[in-house]
């Protein structure tokens, strides 16, 4: 069965058509000019800011035109996640989405439900004649996932309403007032080589078949991080069994749960025997820790090809100990906002590349004092191993503003369409409102979705009712935006 006979049949079609244009983080070019070229097809006003964002302009149906101002945002760009034995390219690939039962997911790889399913209702409601609305706009951004480029390029003087709606959220039924913010943890190590040994055997040690997921919404759930696994093997059995370094990798994405990791070592041909013996005591060891949350998570050898060197014993070491003491997970949960986290960590990433080892971890806090605490403790861990720590990309978090107006429209209308109350809740994913009221200090802003789960994953997928309930909502929103105020 097709997308687009789902309801509502006009955001499914659309869905259709960005799963067949390529748009990861920082390639979202394709897809920008294709939703340019649609808007000036609809003699839409539309244009490109410094940094590359699209921006639409609508006028008002009549009997709306004194209505606020509303910008409806989204970001264009999409997480690249694949399992390890799907063959996907994405920057040229279309994404393969189909109908699980209640769920819309993909062949293998991420869906982009996050954020594709908010930027085509923001479509929908530009391509339809029949909708009522005051004045709107789009704001539709790049490269939200991989750095928020678009949102800290946004100035000000382009966009006009006082109202923004932020269709970023994942779970249908709660209305975002408030995030957190976060920072990167840029870690390198220089690589300092020895020579191969003699009478070694090369393996690949491999950790793969987790869930994964984002590390801002599934960071509280207890799963497994690839590279905290692997870190802790080899941590644990490194000097034992006289294991060699060539390489370590693991993660791809610093705001996505690692889900695979690998490491190119030599073993003593005397202690393979015992050494493979030790590796498969850790997966019984991890399967009975994780068991609940990971029950595909394997840990094997695979035969190793030959390299020319290894790690100094002295790196290895720094580096091992180094990666194990990394805090992975939530350092604390909040005081204020009961069930959500307020500061963690993710362990993200880890690349052998050319002469350096670089490791990048995502700092999320709601509270800035706490975000620099726990840079202070990872930096301190780092530099105390010898590398160089550096952070970047910091973005604040959104404030919650206990007199939004707009809130209060979304909570009483949805009250009205579904005969229920809302939770108004924070987030602990980032999200760019933060960053918009640098440029919009004056934008009262919500946020809301659909039901998404495990997204930055190839688990990602999306409730097919709840996209109604979003549809459903968003056009009563516009239709119950408040009157200008005048003097």
């Amino acid at each position: 069965m097709p997308l687009s006979t789902l309801a509502p049949q006009p955001i499914w079609r659309w869905f259709t058509t960005l799963c067949s244009i390529a748009h990861p983080s920082k390639h979202e070019e394709a897809l920008a000019t294709y939703i340019v070229n649609w808007a000036q097809s609809k003699n839409l006003s539309v244009i490109r800011d410094k940094v590359g964002n699209v921006i639409i302009k609508k006028s008002a149906t009549p009997g709306y035109e004194n209505r606020k101002g509303v910008v409806m945002q989204a970001h264009l760009d999409m997480v690249p996640q694949k399992n390890n034995d799907t063959v996907h390219n994405f920057l040229t690939d279309p994404i393969k989405p189909y109908i699980d039962g209640e769920w819309v997911t993909a062949q293998g790889t991420t869906l982009g439900a996050d954020n594709g399913i908010g930027l085509c209702a923001i479509l929908c409601v530009f391509d339809d004649e029949t909708i009522e609305h005051g004045p709107l706009e789009a704001l539709l951004t790049i490269d939200e996932e991989a750095g928020m480029t678009g949102a800290f390029g946004l100035e000000a003087g382009y966009l006009d309403g006082e109202i923004l709606l932020n269709t970023d959220s994942e779970d249908e039924g709660e209305v975002y007032m408030g995030c957190a913010g976060g920072v990167d943890a840029n870690i390198r190590f220089t690589i300092e080589s020895v020579p191969v040994p003699s009478e070694h055997t090369a393996f690949s040690l491999v950790v793969e078949g987790l869930k994964g997921g984002h590390s801002g919404v599934d960071i509280h759930l207890g799963r497994g991080n690839a590279n905290k696994l692997l870190s802790r093997v080899l941590f644990e059995l490194s000097e034992q069994y006289q294991v060699k370094i060539n390489a370590i990798n693991g993660g791809s994405l610093r705001n996505a749960l690692p889900r695979e990791a690998s490491a190119d070592i030599l073993v003593p041909n005397e202690l393979v025997t015992q050494f493979k013996a030790a590796v498969n005591t850790w997966t019984a060891t991890f399967k009975a820790e994780l068991c609940a949350v990971e029950p595909d998570l394997a840990i094997f050898l695979d035969a190793g090809e030959d390299f020319d060197d290894v790690l100094s014993p002295a790196l290895q070491t720094r580096l091992l100990a180094s990666l194990y003491g990394c805090p992975h997970g939530v350092f604390r949960m909040s005081d204020e906002v009961e069930g959500v986290v307020e500061t963690s960590n993710n362990l993200g990433v880890i690349q052998t590349r050319g002469k350096e080892i670089y490791v990048q971890c995502l700092i999320r806090s709601l509270m800035d004092s706490r975000r620099i605490d726990a840079q202070n403790t990872i930096a301190s861990i780092f530099t105390l191993a010898g590398a160089a720590v550096d952070f970047t990309g910091a973005y604040p978090g959104w404030k919650p503003e206990s007199s939004s107006q707009i809130m209060d429209v979304v909570r009483d209308t949805y009250h009205e369409l579904f005969g229920e109350m809302p939770k108004i809740m924070v987030i602990h994913a980032g999200l760019e409102c933060g960053l918009f009221k640098d440029a919009y200090p004056q934008w009262d802003m919500v946020s809301y979705g659909p039901t998404i789960r495990f997204p930055h994953s190839p688990d990602e997928k999306v409730k097919i009712d709840t996209v109604e309930r979003f549809w459903q909502l968003t056009l009563a929103i516009l239709k119950n935006i408040p009157e200008k105020v005048t003097a």
